[in-house]
């Protein structure tokens, strides 16, 4: 990422962003909490890419290089907190789930984020202890530094509906199977088959944010029948995609 913006202090407020806008690359000194009321959140960093719907928020620690992507009409959320505050103990980027107690508390308290007020501290409080309640999730889309394993992801990233096989794709980027298969577990921590779901699901929130219809989502995103597609989302994001919560 270049011409990144440093600024020290992690804000907290709500913003708009319109579907397609962004916030460029910067860094912050304090940790963060970024959370998309309505629409989908897309973080990214040179470790890979990240993504909320309205039942997510990220995690940023302190000092990570991120930028923001709005997808639908984004209603953003951000809770800055002190580089010594870190209640969840994460010294990486992380979805966590939001239940309706953390939305409402998130939404109350980047409202007024001017207020010094003892309700306002008591608010901070239940909603810090919430989030260490909220259970991480793996929305995590990595990226590699080997050229032929980056090759391919975005051999992939442009269309998440190329069904060829590792073994048809390492032809393509010059690498075997066997060589592929290592990387991906090495490098991403994630088999190929893992990574491709990923890859799949993040683009298939994007499309939902965008009021695609379910049935061409599913093909867009390379899967054989609608009822596959909704069978992975409901048991990855605990709801069908037609009932998909976008705020």
């Amino acid at each position: 990422m270049t011409n990144i913006r440093h600024t020290p202090v992690a804000p907290t407020r709500t913003q708009l962003l319109a579907s397609g806008g962004e916030i460029g690359a910067h860094r912050h000194d304090d940790h963060q909490i970024v959370y998309a009321g309505r629409g989908v959140l897309v973080v990214i960093t040179s470790a890979g890419s990240w993504v909320a719907p309205a039942t997510r928020a990220i995690w940023v620690p302190a000092d990570t290089v991120h930028a923001h992507q709005a997808h639908g009409e984004l209603e953003l959320h951000l809770v800055g907190l002190p580089a010594t505050d870190n209640p969840l103990d994460l010294d990486a980027p992380t979805v966590l789930a939001v239940g309706p107690l953390l939305r409402e508390l998130i939404i109350a308290y980047t409202r007024t984020p001017d207020d010094d007020s003892p309700e306002r501290t008591r608010l901070r409080a239940v909603l810090l202890d919430q989030l260490q309640a909220s259970p991480q999730e793996p929305l995590h889309l990595p990226v590699s530094a080997s050229p032929p394993l980056r090759a391919l992801c975005e051999i992939l990233q442009a269309d998440p509906a190329d069904n060829r096989t590792l073994a048809e794709l390492g032809r393509q980027v010059g690498a075997s199977e066997r060589t592929l298969s290592r990387l991906f577990r090495s490098d991403l921590g994630m088999t190929f088959p893992q990574w491709r779901t990923q890859l799949r699901l993040q683009h298939a929130l994007v499309l939902l944010a965008e009021k695609q219809p379910v049935t061409a989502v599913a093909h867009r995103c390379g899967w054989s029948s609608a009822s596959a597609f909704i069978e992975v989302f409901r048991r990855t994001f605990g709801h069908t995609p037609g009932s998909h919560p976008t705020g």
